[in-house]
């Protein structure tokens, strides 16, 4: 295990009812003058929007709102709430909803204090060094922005889909109600399902020696897989939607990867999908996945190799390395189509993707090279597109 710092500073307000105690959580932290964030007419028509925002006008707590964010969130929308942020004067932004929301929220309190573009952060030629807090009430267990000091937004002008991580950016606190997760349609369910493993994939297959932290991560996405099955059985067992959010939440603030060199190919490979064709990002995982580990595996087994066998349960016994590893990943595809997410591109976008274009703009965003698990070239990559197809 390498050296490490590990900083958790989220307060996880989580349970029945939790949402109740927003006005008071926004309270506690500062927040007077606050931007809510949040997505389409489901938190409206649910009343969870009444809900909190009577629960911050007991609170004497003014707010002003920007609605309507959409997955895969865009840069327009992050300055809108910018000048919506500076105009107001706030000093707290409330996210409800998931990560898209939650990301958006990020970008926004980056931008909101700080005199140049705020997507100088995302393409590198600024760090981050002040940023309004954030709360979160999560409505969709999947990308962990509850949690992680991480935010991805897309720029629409040559669709370049960026990321930003920093400690500035954890939320202050996440309320997590598991009740709100019922009413979510079964897609978004298991495209949840299918990123919060691959957050926690992108940490495990590593070449940094972690048994310990490796052992929890086997149990962690067991137990991922072993509950989303039963909520499809089953959407209102509340145990297992207990077990779900708090899974996409440790999946991605950390704890997977302290002491480790993580990889993040898989994600940044499926970025340009999702930038370019506008796919919910953890159904473009299911695709990508599969592949990225048919194509590492053969340059190094090692991990793979570990994972078929302490997580998907194949018995070794009689099998070759090789014939392990293509059991697990078959296991692994098998498990997305029990989701009802495709392992093919081409059924997920309606054609064949442009593969070259998906090259160029990977390049463009992230260089020659990308990954540390297996580093790879971009001929590398077009092949992993290529066996996603």
């Amino acid at each position: 295990m390498n050296n490490f710092t590990f900083y958790s500073p989220t307060e996880f307000i989580f349970g029945k009812n939790t949402q109740q105690k927003t006005g008071k959580t926004v309270k506690r932290y500062g927040g007077e003058k606050v931007m809510l964030v949040y997505g389409g007419q489901s938190a409206e028509k649910s009343g969870l929007i009444k809900e909190i925002t009577d629960s911050l006008t007991q609170e004497g707590i003014d707010f002003c709102v920007l609605k309507g964010i959409k997955p895969n969130p865009t840069d327009d929308r992050v300055y809108e709430g910018i000048s919506l942020a500076v105009k107001e004067g706030i000093n707290f932004i409330l996210a409800v909803g998931g990560g898209s929301v939650i990301d958006t929220a990020k970008a926004i309190a980056l931008g909101a204090v700080y005199d140049g573009d705020f997507w100088d952060f995302y393409c590198g030629k600024a760090t981050p060094v002040a940023a309004i807090p954030v709360g979160v009430v999560l409505t969709i267990p999947a990308a962990g922005s509850e949690g992680s000091g991480n935010t991805v937004i897309t720029r629409l002008d040559g669709l370049h889909k960026m990321s930003v991580g920093s400690s500035l950016l954890r939320p202050r606190f996440a309320i997590m109600n598991p009740e709100l997760t019922m009413t979510l349609p079964w897609f978004q369910t298991a495209c949840g399902v299918s990123d919060m493993l691959c957050h926690i994939f992108e940490r495990y297959f590593s070449n940094t020696p972690a048994r310990l932290v490796n052992g929890y991560s086997e149990a962690i996405m067991r137990d991922i897989m072993g509950r989303a099955l039963e909520l499809k059985v089953d959407g209102n067992n509340y145990d297992a939607r207990a077990d779900i959010m708090w899974a996409g939440t440790i999946a991605h603030n950390g704890l997977c990867g302290v002491g480790k060199e993580e990889d993040w190919a898989s994600h940044r490979i499926e970025h340009e999908v999702s930038a370019i064709y506008d796919v919910a990002h953890g159904a473009g995982l299911a695709c990508i996945v599969p592949a990225w580990l048919s194509f590492v595996a053969k340059r190094n087994p090692d991990m793979v190799w570990q994972f078929a066998i302490n997580v998907m349960g194949v018995n070794p016994d009689g099998l070759s390395t090789e014939e392990i590893i293509a059991k697990g990943i078959s296991l692994l595809k098998d498990f997305y189509h029990d989701l009802g997410l495709t392992t093919s591109l081409t059924d997920l976008i309606g054609r064949q993707p442009d593969i070259e274009a998906l090259v160029r703009s990977l390049e463009g965003n992230m260089g020659k090279t990308l990954g540390y698990y297996v580093p790879l070239s971009m001929d590398d990559c077009r092949e992993i597109y290529m066996l996603a197809l």
